[in-house]
């Protein structure tokens, strides 16, 4: 059996692939003839089968052949061998891509049910609070038929599926998204550690990745829930690997004196002119002042050097005030709502609620648009998307457009991507791009394709990557008398019953990437009847128009791939012009020659395998500088990875020891490490009297020798806080000194520095310096720890005197006694 599966992932040959099925096929009708009860014993005994002689590839055949028929018996819904296929690829570690509408959500349980047979844990990522909720209602019958127990874990609360919670089973009529409905009290509320302890846990990346992070903030053991990181299947791989990954999880809290400087610095911005006092450039991102721009700045500010050391921060609001106004638009990158700014995720088109842009860009932002400036935040832990799931033993996902980032999933993660084979042939047609010379011929055009469409009942999907493109082209529409839906991110609460009614004969719906992911638009409408279906079919299927392309080609195929699911009849083509973004800042100058040469009116288009070879040339461009943006950043963050995990583990083991009241052992470690570096540096000092060096040496060996050999349990838990509580107020400063090391560094790559070696080397600096100041307030505080009534020690704010080589914080920053109030509230009084 092992041999085989080596087989299949040398290449993608169905037959290696039928090998296995073929197998899992055989034992169909012994399993079902097994009562329930039955299903269940020999769920129990493949789990006890497993050890050093059995593998879980051993078992694999019996495992996916008990998961389908424990669907067959609870959800009615059979597995396909595309399915079956599907689950082996993630079973191996691998991405499956899977066409849309070939069930990717059913295909999991095969291989969470399998690796979940370890006691280990599994854990499923999905996009979203709702389908976490919605699978593990739904597939959770199929796991508990098996004896198994789920869990999801959505903001603010966590579930478990419970069975006895049923009150008439799972609804077989579909919901608006053309889901089976599913019975919300199958969901039990439980606490968060619970969860994380049921066999399988649904959660959004989020939730896990911010679990984590809290999990390493605990001051006592039995606060944290995650348990080991086991093995991970991600629903919509590219979306949550890739196009997330920009963007690190961030904990912080306030710092309430910079939202004033925004607002200064907005009404300053605003009074610049563009390419006279700051360029911008728009494929990398950025904007830079000028020359002009510095001294218009520094009249306004009524200051003589804005670079001069005591006006450093300036430069930060500046900048930041500068990026909001030059690169980020209202309706595009972001929405105002109820006088909030809400970030709209430019892959999926949905609203971030919740989420800021870091760095005081939001804040920016706030300012530039006139409403309420809150106050910037402070960083007390942060990890990014890859180097959180690098945390997994085993990784594996499955969407529907893998192939054009490959490359990336094997450089960054070691992820192999399989194309799954459909169950069905795909019969859509996908036509050449069409390009016109500017907007308004291509506008007009795509009217003129939906009237003659719509005449003949065929139903029209209409893509826009924003929400202004999207509000144009209604307006488009709308003039020319044509009845619409209009669908994104700011009327995404009606979007069941949009997406319900957009394969309809003759529904013309226009939407964002909100209808690019995880939606099926049934022919016909949903529920769809006979006739209207075939109707649909006769017209053409569901036709999709794209009227610009995405940056990534992956965002494009989404697109395309809600036409022809499941075999269904459709088509797809793209609407152009060399005024979109993507043809004028990457690939609108040769295109534009290609047309002159031509000589075309501006309303007659080119439709060409060549101009789509062009379009898809700037794609790759596009993709690759985000590629080589996105590893830029996870060089240096691996940088800061390797102090995360030496400082997580560390806290850790001092929490451990706390508890088990063995904390002499490191408190004897770390200040002998502190009294043999001061004895180091006293004698590499030559100007100190050797009888002043010997004095403080036997100063600090008595203080050594005079640890308590034994400790109560609760002094022991005690100081192992104190302990935890230093450690995070010097790597939450850590963490922004690393920050300000970043900018800092990317300024010496002009004096011919390499800014990552640069950075390697302080960030070392830095780490060292940490872990002296830790040893030195440590030496210096936890005498009065020990000393202190067992009954103070509850108040974890322990009443000692600032260490003199510890520098004095700033009134908004942690205290340095580690108590966790900032400075002003504690010592700082």
């Amino acid at each position: 059996m092992f041999n085989t599966l080596k087989k299949i992932f040398k290449g993608n040959a169905t037959s290696s692939f039928q090998s296995v099925v073929n197998e899992i096929n055989n034992l169909e009708s012994d399993i079902r003839n097994l009562s329930d009860e039955d299903l269940k014993r020999e769920s129990a005994a493949l789990k006890n089968s497993l050890g050093e002689q059995v593998s879980l590839d051993n078992i694999l055949p019996r495992a996916f052949a008990l998961v389908r028929e424990a669907s067959r018996r609870t959800l009615g819904q059979r597995h396909f061998d595309s399915q079956i296929i599907g689950g082996i690829v993630l079973h191996k570690g691998r991405i499956a891509e899977m066409m849309t509408g070939e069930g990717k959500t059913l295909s999991a349980t095969t291989a969470a049910y399998l690796n979940a047979l370890s006691g280990k844990g599994v854990h499923v990522v999905t996009v979203n609070d709702y389908l976490a909720r919605r699978d593990a209602s739904w597939m959770g019958q199929i796991y508990n038929a098996l004896g198994l127990t789920v869990s999801c874990i959505v903001h603010n609360t966590a579930y478990r599926y419970d069975s006895s919670f049923e009150s008439g089973g799972l609804d077989k009529e579909r919901d608006e998204l053309g889901n089976f409905k599913v019975v919300e009290n199958f969901l039990r509320p439980i606490s968060r550690k619970d969860a994380y302890l049921a066999d399988i846990t649904y959660g959004t990346n989020h939730e896990f990745g911010f679990d984590f992070l809290r999990d390493n903030l605990a001051l006592r053991l039995n606060d944290k829930v995650q348990r080991e990181h086991n093995y991970v299947i991600i629903d919509e791989v590219d979306s949550i690997l890739i196009d997330e990954a920009r963007t690190p999880l961030i904990i912080a809290s306030p710092d309430q004196e910079s939202s004033s400087f925004y607002k200064v610095f907005a009404t300053v911005s605003k009074n610049l002119q563009p390419e006279e006092d700051y360029l911008v450039d728009e494929k990398l991102k950025s904007v830079s002042i000028t020359d002009s721009g510095i001294e218009k700045v520094e009249k306004m500010l009524k200051i003589t050097n804005i670079y001069s050391p005591e006006s450093a921060r300036l430069v930060h609001f500046l900048q930041e005030s500068l990026k909001a106004k030059a690169l980020f638009n209202r309706d595009k990158e972001y929405i105002v709502k109820n006088g909030e700014i809400i970030i709209v995720d430019e892959f999926t088109g949905r609203l971030l609620q919740g989420r800021r842009y870091s760095g005081g860009l939001h804040q920016a932002i706030e300012a530039k648009e006139g409403v309420q400036v809150k106050d910037e935040n402070r960083t007390y832990a942060q990890i990014t998307i890859q180097n959180y799931f690098r945390l997994y033993k085993k990784i594996s996902g499955m969407t529907g457009t893998a192939q054009t980032s490959a490359e990336e999933f094997h450089k960054v993660y070691n992820l192999e991507v399989v194309v799954v084979p459909t169950n069905r042939p795909m019969v859509r047609h996908d036509a050449p791009d069409v390009v016109y010379k500017n907007k308004k011929a291509k506008y007009q055009a795509i009217v003129e394709e939906v009237k003659k469409r719509h005449e003949k009942g065929q139903p029209i999907l209409l893509g826009t990557s924003s929400i202004s493109n999207n509000e144009i082209i209604s307006d488009y529409l709308k003039h020319a008398g044509i009845v619409h839906e209009v669908l994104n991110a700011k009327n995404n609460e009606k979007e069941g019953a949009i997406i319900a009614q957009a394969g309809r004969s003759g529904a013309i719906t226009v939407a964002t990437n909100v209808a690019g992911r995880g939606v099926d638009i049934v022919l016909g409408g949903n529920p769809a009847t006979t006739e209207e279906a075939r109707r649909v079919v006769e017209s053409g299927g569901l036709h999709v128009i794209g009227t610009e392309r995405h940056e990534a080609r992956r965002i494009d195929n989404q697109l395309r791939g809600r036409s022809g699911r499941q075999g269904d009849a459709g088509g797809t083509q793209f609407f152009l012009s060399l005024e979109d973004d993507l043809l004028r800042i990457f690939g609108g100058d040769k295109i534009g020659r290609l047309m002159d040469s031509f000589n075309l009116p501006e309303d007659l288009p080119i439709e060409s395998r060549m101009v789509s070879s062009a379009v898809n040339q700037a794609q790759a461009r596009v993709e690759g500088a985000n590629l080589d943006l996105r590893k830029h950043l996870l060089e240096f963050d691996d940088v800061l990875n390797k102090q995360r995990t030496a400082v997580y583990k560390r806290r850790l083991n001092y929490l451990e020891l706390g508890e088990k009241n063995e904390i002499r052992s490191i408190l004897e470690e770390a200040l002998k490490h502190f009294v043999d570096e001061n004895i180091k540096n006293i004698g590499l000092n030559p100007e100190v009297d050797l009888t002043d060096r010997d004095k403080k040496v036997s100063e600090l060996n008595d203080k050594l020798q005079g640890i308590p050999k034994e400790f109560e349990r609760e002094r022991s838990v005690a100081v192992a806080e104190h302990m935890v509580r230093i450690l995070d107020m010097l790597w939450i400063g850590n963490l922004e000194n690393l920050e300000a090391l970043r900018e800092s560094v990317n300024i010496r790559a002009y004096g011919q520095h390499e800014p990552l070696v640069e950075y390697r080397k302080e960030a070392f600096k830095l780490f060292q310096e940490l872990s002296f100041n830790f040893e030195s307030m440590l030496f210096n505080t936890v005498f009065e720890v020990l000393g202190a009534d067992i009954e103070k020690l509850k108040n974890p704010v322990v009443v000692v005197q600032k260490p003199r080589d510890v520098k004095e914080p700033g009134r908004n920053d942690p205290c340095w006694c580690g108590s966790g109030k900032k400075h002003k509230k504690c010592h700082g009084k």
